[in-house]
């Protein structure tokens, strides 16, 4: 930071940032309370569904041992697959020098953490009961990848949250000294998470020091995280999983995701906390052309992925192919590789296309066709076991989810929500600092 920071600008310039980017933290809305109670009221149903598993078992769910993986692990893999978005925005685009993603840092900072969390929550309620985790720490084998996966979520988790309150300290002082009437435990709240902070220049230079270094450690855990997860399959002796691909198949769509993500989340903030001044038409245009470039390497990788197989045709693959492709999930497959991916490829192109609503409707189908990607992924190869079961029962041979998991379901799509709009109403959702500093270097240039 400048030492001369604020002789470089107009003071009124930078009261306008600072109250244009905080006067959300103190507001009040009806909408937010009835968005809260809403979010609250998916959970406890969710909440109640889970009650029941744990009293009667998995057998509430469409789980069998054929289909062990429901959309409980689709949910993972798709959450984990969009908490790639804090690495990508917050760590790559910043150390590759581009500047235009300042004010999308900390809305990918705050969705990875949320979806990371929510990841980690999801996968105990696939245990079936919640002590089985404790006893996957207990007697830990290090050969299992589960525990590296467990090992990874942790470190990344950690990462993500450090990354999100370092860069979050001077505004934190911000929120502490420039809002009045703030209620007393937040008061408290500020004070104490603001660390003294003074704004002193010698300051700004630890925070960018240590964001420096927190950016380089997160990348390659981050993606440590995404190819972790692929060896859970990968490693399992099913049809579609078994593959060297699997790796960067899972980053490439992660990365695609994970942008889509952040652009409908750009669309709702702009929109409801009236930042058009902030996430201009260029961000979305600079986030659509992203988000083109990295369909493209997911469909290189997607066509790795099923060439192979295809091109053999052999024995149980050549049925999990055939099913995919021509059998029952044949329409979910050719929506999500249509829809889910090569139309946004050729839509994106134009530039029309990258405006806000335009983008806000692709990023939306990008992510409906991310989460039955990994539906895909799942439950087909699990219905194709190399080793059949004799004399099976017709319900192991197929899986439609019981309600009970489709609450669980939505219960953890809310908690994502409720994680974010919470983080999102306590501090300021594009970073005020770094916002002032960069106007300041736009005045140098000039």
């Amino acid at each position: 930071m400048n030492n001369n920071l604020t002789f470089q600008q107009d003071s009124s310039t930078i009261t306008s940032i600072e109250n244009d980017l905080l006067r959300h933290i103190p507001a009040k809305s009806k909408k937010f309370n009835i968005w809260i109670g809403i979010l609250l009221i998916i959970i406890a149903i969710g909440a109640f569904a889970y009650y029941r598993q744990i009293r009667y078992g998995l057998i509430v769910t469409a789980m069998r041992d054929y289909t062990s993986w429901g959309i409980y692990i689709s949910n993972f893999v798709f959450f984990v697959a969009i908490s790639l978005v804090g690495s990508l925005v917050s760590c790559i685009l910043k150390l590759s020098n581009a500047k235009w993603s300042i004010p999308l840092t900390r809305i990918s900072e705050i969705i990875a953490i949320a979806a990371i969390i929510c990841a980690s929550i999801i996968i105990i309620v696939d245990m079936g009961r919640p002590d089985r985790f404790v006893n996957v720490l207990v007697h830990m084998r290090i050969q299992s990848p589960i525990i590296w996966d467990v090992i990874i979520i942790a470190t990344y988790l950690a990462l993500s949250f450090l990354m999100l309150y370092v860069s979050l300290i001077p505004d934190i002082a911000l929120c502490r000294d420039k809002i009045p009437n703030l209620p007393k435990w937040q008061k408290k709240f500020y004070r104490i998470f603001a660390v003294n902070w003074k704004s002193d220049p010698k300051q700004y230079k630890i925070i960018n020091h240590l964001i420096a270094i927190l950016s380089v450690l997160i990348i390659p855990v981050a993606f440590a995280i995404h190819t972790v997860t692929s060896w859970l399959f990968s490693t399992t002796w099913r049809p579609g999983w078994d593959s060297t691909n699997l790796g960067p198949y899972f980053v490439s769509g992660a990365l695609m995701a994970g942008a889509a993500v952040i652009i409908v989340a750009m669309y709702f903030i702009r929109r409801h906390m009236a930042l058009e001044r902030y996430l201009t038409e260029k961000h979305f245009d600079n986030m659509g052309r992203l988000l083109v470039l990295l369909s493209l390497i997911y469909l290189y990788f997607n066509i790795n992925e099923y060439l192979g197989p295809t091109f053999k045709m052999v024995g149980v693959e050549e049925e999990h192919i055939t099913e995919l492709f021509f059998g029952k999930y044949a329409f979910m497959y050719w929506l999500v590789q249509i829809f889910g991916l090569l139309i946004p490829i050729i839509v994106l192109v134009f530039r029309k296309m990258r405006k806000p609503l335009p983008l806000l409707i692709i990023s939306g189908l990008v992510i409906l066709g991310a989460w039955f990607k990994r539906f895909l992924i799942v439950i087909p190869s699990l219905q194709h076991p190399y080793l059949p079961i004799q004399d099976v029962q017709d319900s192991y041979r197929y899986y439609v989810p019981t309600w009970e998991e489709w609450a669980i379901t939505m219960a953890s799509f809310a908690g994502v929500l409720l994680i974010i709009t919470i983080l999102i109403k306590l501090f300021p959702v594009i970073p005020i600092w770094e916002t002032i500093e960069e106007n300041s270097n736009k005045i140098e240039s000039t």
